[in-house]
């Protein structure tokens, strides 16, 4: 199979160049300087091993590439606010031996919260899910770091609304090769929703540049309890906290990297670029949309979410904004 990263950024560089390194065939795709250092230099990837220089294809759209293959996998990684961007821009692309890559490939969605899936699902009828436990930064176009070890990742995988088959079972063994744990379960979305409550706290880490301090912990916990009352009314299942220690032990310990400090999670990592938009609306949004549906209040995610767009939209610096000012903010939501 080959492996087209569609959004060769944190996440999708880290996995295109694993695969690579696996011997995998892979073409990345991305946009702007980071496609121009991609085409120049190829991609540097910053593990614990060392730095390792791949060079591979790079395009910005499927023109380049022709008719598709069949033995082609898509692998969606940009940010849910430019998934239907990207999913227009490939549906349609012809396959070889006739139909599109709509009607015939595989799309493995390897983002963030649930929405992409449903948007997926509208265009594509081999649709594939991930809970993506993978910590990884990309904030220097050409290079992508990930600091895990032994294992690079975990990566909950599984078709999408339900189900497993041999493809995902050909795309776990794959990723395996490449330094990742990938379970096939025939309900990932249930992963996922679980995943969702732990990236409630991206916006925090985004706005004030923690999530580890005493009192952002606290606010932490209020954002997710108001996540889990949400889930809980519409009767959405997610994984326990015990269920996912399970799962992860100790088969990803992050360790320094040289010369590349962590940074922050996705999110800050968008204002760290100044992008001018942020996946909030799909994360603490997806929050604010259930407990509306289901006639729960979501205060201090509409907050979060609210707060988060406004600092992208405005290019304001990750962090800027002190911890004791956001709960000051999450107290007065909170008020009748």
């Amino acid at each position: 199979m080959r492996y087209i990263i569609i959004g060769a950024g944190a996440v999708g560089g880290t996995v295109g160049g694993r695969l690579a390194q696996a011997g995998r065939e892979v073409v990345l795709v991305a946009r702007g300087k980071h496609l121009t250092e991609l085409d120049a230099h190829g991609l540097r990837l910053r593990v614990p091993e060392g730095e390792l220089t791949y060079r591979l294809p790079a395009v910005d759209r499927p023109g380049p590439l022709g008719e598709l293959r069949a033995d082609d996998v898509l692998v969606l990684a940009v940010k849910t606010q430019d998934t239907v961007s990207a999913l227009d821009a490939w549906a349609g692309t012809p396959v070889e031996g006739g139909g599109t890559a709509a009607e015939r490939l595989p799309l493995v969605c390897l983002q963030n919260g649930v929405e992409s899936g449903r948007l997926a699902l509208r265009r594509f009828r081999h649709v594939y899910g991930v809970c993506v436990w993978l910590p990884a930064t990309f904030v220097e176009p050409g290079v992508v770091s990930a600091a895990g070890t032994p294992l690079t990742g975990i990566l909950h995988l599984g078709r999408l609304p339900y189900g497993t088959d041999d493809t995902a079972r050909r795309i776990a063994a794959d990723l395996a090769d490449a330094r990742f744990e990938a379970p096939v379960v025939p309900d990932v979305a249930r992963w996922q929703h679980a995943k969702l409550l732990a990236n409630l706290s991206n916006a925090i880490e985004a706005l004030t540049g923690t999530r580890d301090t005493e009192a952002a912990q606290a606010l932490l916990a209020r954002v997710r309890a108001e996540g889990e009352a949400v889930l809980d009314a519409a009767g959405i299942a997610y994984t326990s906290d015990a269920e996912q220690r399970a799962a992860r032990g100790d088969k990803v310990t992050l360790v320094p990297l040289d010369g590349t400090p962590r940074g922050g999670g996705s999110s800050w990592q968008s204002l760290a670029r100044g992008t001018g938009t942020i996946e909030a609306d799909y994360l603490n949004g997806e929050i604010a949309l259930l407990g509306r549906l289901h006639g729960v209040p979501a205060p201090l995610n509409e907050l979060l979410q609210h707060l988060a767009n406004r600092f992208a939209r405005e290019r304001r610096a990750a962090g800027s904004m002190p911890v004791a000012e956001l709960v000051r903010r999450a107290d007065a939501a909170e008020q009748p």
